[in-house]
């Protein structure tokens, strides 16, 4: 046996290979046949991998086992394999009979157990027979129950029905009282109306047996009462939109023609928005084709106006048309845009009693008012063109604008009332008497409160015109006011308009008429408007045109606009004009007293010159007061260099300041022609002035061009008289005195020498005895004058 059991385990492997190791400590498992028999386990089945050349595994394949022993083992071997095989085979026998010998006892047992589980088995077929029998009676007796059920539920439906077509010819047969009671005056029309379209189609499909004839006539009878009723009450004028839409839509029930009923009902909404429009028009003054006659104010503000226009007419207008959609749409008979056509007419009356009332508004009053009004206009429009989009929607955009352009016009007249307004306090300032020791506001002064008021009521202005582009303002979403109000009503119909009118109303200030020979406007006025509009040339234009395109943004799609540069030339325009006139003025004005003090002078029987005359003394006063009042609002300017003894030259009486003295003792009266000859040939050589020259903006070349006209005219007067010696001498004095001072405020000295010498010139000419005064005695007397 023992040697069974090793023969037996070493080939416990089940290959070639594991025989080598029978001997050396191999171990054997119990049971490998029963374990075989019955297969592996399934955890080891799935850890396990195919092998059909393992004898032992359960896809063992005997040729492919055979075919690997013959390639792989030489013959020694395989002769080794077939004993092992055989001793295996006998040691499995062994197995097998020790197995069977272990376990007969459990065998036999089994055996008998087997035995009685099959008797109990018997019993429970037998049972289970008769309790089949069993429930296929209950079955039966089910079906019958069934059956029965359902023969009492069809009659049980069969008698609803009845039921059910009883109460229907029960409530058929009421069907004239329901309707005589709700149809009645003071009843419910509504519900009578719903009784008797539930019972038509009955009546109707019944309508060939008598008594259902009968009640259908009767229920006709009692509906075409409540039909004439309902015409009656149709044409009551004191329905509201409400009512007349019930009243219509129960005609339209009743099978009345729709095309009569939309005519009614178009006739009666049309008489109360009448009403409405008439009710707003009576707010309004009779107009004035002539505009002669005075207009009274408003009795309620425009807001409060547009209020009751928009919730009474334009609210019951909405109402109208969402009722006649609902009513006769898709019916035959109502016509295509009857609607349209009859909004469109009264709302055109109403754009017309609106503009009316916009035109009242002739004052600036609240304009953030008349934004709300518009404002609410345009929305409920906007609601009314959802239902009518053919109701206007262009004339209430184009009333919108209008409202918001002739606003912008009207500020823009304020602005110009405004600037006028500012000139009068400006030349009353310079007119009023100044007590003594007290002086007034500067020219700097009024300068700067004046422009500060034009721009800060210009800021103000474009606030208050702001409010027509917020954006919770709906119809500023309009394209007229994303284009064209931003360019051409704020910045060109506003801006550019006010600034171009300023620079036209200050330079008619020296283009206007003179009257008696007084100047249009006193010369500190013209000075200051002429610094005004440099001014403005050189950085207010900009700036107003950078706000206005900030708070107003020109679209890319925009006109082309008035560039900055065109209006600062204009500006700068009229600042010259204003200043050459300023000059002209004041010219004239000293000027007109040299004019004056020559020609009411006997220049022939005058006495010897003692002292300069008042009136030069005086010349050199204005003179000296129009450079103060010049030097307060420009600069100095550049003046060409003087020479060293301007205040001390000689003033000759026979030569331009080119010519020496030395000329003077070859003079003689037997020899006029060669002194004047002289004269002329000196011009020849000298510069020549250019009297009414443009000045530049500089105190020294207004003070330059005001001395050329007032010399100028001192010469032309001398030409005009004849002198004698001592006229001759006291023109040499004076001369010489404007010398002293005049050539100060010029630019060029040169200039003032050279009109003072003509007038010697002048003078010589003129005088029957031209004797000259020593020069020393010339300047003692100027300087003690």
């Amino acid at each position: 046996m023992a040697e069974v059991g090793a023969d037996a385990g070493s080939g416990a492997g089940g290959s070639p290979e594991a025989g080598s190791g029978a001997g050396s400590g191999g171990w054997r498992r119990p049971h490998g046949p029963l374990q075989r028999y019955y297969g592996p386990t399934t955890a080891e089945a799935a850890e396990e991998t195919p092998d059909p050349t393992d004898i032992n595994g359960p896809h063992f394949d005997p040729e492919v086992f055979l075919t690997k022993v013959r390639s792989e083992c030489p013959l020694g071997q395989l002769l080794a394999r077939e004993a092992a095989l055989g001793r295996e085979i006998r040691a499995l026998d062994s197995d097998m009979q020790t197995l069977l010998y272990e376990n007969y006892n459990k065998f036999i047992s089994a055996t008998d157990t087997i035995r009685k589980m099959k008797v109990d088995f018997r019993r429970m077929e037998a049972e289970m027979d008769d309790l089949a029998a069993n429930m296929a009676a209950i079955s039966t007796s089910s079906a019958r129950v069934s059956a029965a059920l359902q023969d009492r539920h069809r009659r049980g439906a069969q008698l609803a029905g009845v039921q059910a077509l009883l109460r229907k010819l029960q409530s058929l047969v009421e069907v004239p009282g329901r309707l005589r009671r709700w149809a009645a005056p003071g009843g419910e029309p509504a519900r009578a109306l719903r009784c008797h379209a539930r019972a038509r189609a009955v009546l109707r499909h019944y309508r060939h047996l008598p008594s259902f004839r009968a009640i259908e006539d009767e229920s006709h009878a009692i509906m075409a009462d409540l039909a004439q009723r309902l015409r009656a009450r149709l044409r009551d004028e004191t329905l509201d939109p409400k009512e007349l839409t019930e009243c219509v839509e129960m005609l339209l029930q009743l099978e009345e023609p729709p095309e009569e009923l939309c005519q009614e009902f178009l006739s009666h909404a049309g008489a109360r928005l009448e009403a409405e429009l008439a009710a707003l028009e009576a707010e309004l003054p009779p107009s004035d084709p002539s505009g002669t006659a005075a207009t009274p104010p408003p009795a309620s503000d425009i807001l409060d106006f547009v209020d009751r226009g928009s919730s009474a007419f334009v609210g019951n207008l909405c109402l109208l048309a969402a009722s006649y959609r609902s009513l006769f749409e898709g019916r035959a008979g109502t016509g295509e845009g009857r609607l349209e056509a009859f909004a469109a007419t009264l709302t055109t009356r109403y754009f017309e009693l609106l503009e009316r009332r916009l035109a009242l508004e002739r004052g600036l009053g609240d304009t953030s008012l008349l934004v709300r009004a518009l404002d609410r206009f345009h929305r409920r429009l906007r609601a009314l063109l959802e239902l009518l989009p053919a109701a206007g929607a262009e004339a209430g955009a184009a009333l919108v604008a209008r409202a918001a352009r002739e606003r912008v016009d009207r500020y823009l007249r304020a602005l110009q009332t405004f600037f006028l307004g500012c000139l009068g306090d400006v030349r009353q300032a310079l007119a009023a008497p100044r007590p003594p020791g007290k002086e007034g506001p500067g020219l700097p002064d009024l300068l700067a409160t004046l422009s500060s008021s034009i721009l800060g009521q210009l800021k103000a202005v474009l606030a208050y015109v702001q409010l027509f582009t917020a954006r919770d303002v709906a119809f500023a979403s309009l394209p007229y006011f994303k284009g064209e109000f931003c360019v051409e009503a704020v910045r060109e119909g506003l801006v550019v308009a006010f600034v171009r009118w300023l620079c036209r109303t200050a330079r008619g200030f020296a283009d206007g008429p003179t009257e008696r020979g007084a100047p249009a406007a006193p010369p500190a006025l013209l000075l200051l408007l002429s610094r005004l509009c440099l001014d403005y040339e050189a950085t207010t234009i900009s700036y107003i045109l950078t706000l206005t395109d900030e708070q107003f943004p020109p679209q890319d799609t925009d006109p082309a606009v008035t560039p900055g540069p065109a209006l600062c030339t204009e500006a700068r325009a009229a600042a010259q004009r204003l200043l050459d006139h300023y000059v002209q003025v004041q010219g004239a004005a000293v000027a007109q007293m040299l004019r004056k003090s020559v020609e009411t002078r006997d220049w022939l029987g005058t006495v010897e010159p003692r002292n300069v005359r008042a009136v030069m003394k005086r010349v050199v006063e204005d003179i000296t007061a129009i450079d103060l009042q010049v030097g307060q609002l420009f600069e100095e300017g550049v003046r060409r260099a003087q020479s060293s003894d301007s205040s001390r030259r000689a003033f000759s009486v026979y030569s331009s300041s080119r010519a020496p003295s030395r000329y003077a003792p070859s003079y003689t009266p037997s020899a006029p022609m060669d002194t004047h000859l002289l004269s002329n040939i000196q011009k020849l050589f000298s510069e020549r002035i250019d009297i009414f020259s443009p000045v530049e903006f500089n105190k020294v070349s207004v003070l330059t061009g005001i001395i050329k006209i007032s010399l100028k005219t001192l010469l032309e007067c001398v030409r005009l008289r004849t002198l004698g010696r001592f006229g001759l001498q006291q023109v040499q004095v004076d001369g010489h005195y404007l010398q002293l001072y005049l050539w100060r405020f010029a630019s060029d000295e040169r200039v003032v020498q050279g009109l003072l010498d003509e007038v010697a010139a002048s003078a010589t000419h003129r005088c029957l005895d031209p004797v000259p005064m020593e020069h020393s005695v010339v300047e003692l007397i100027c300087e003690r004058g």
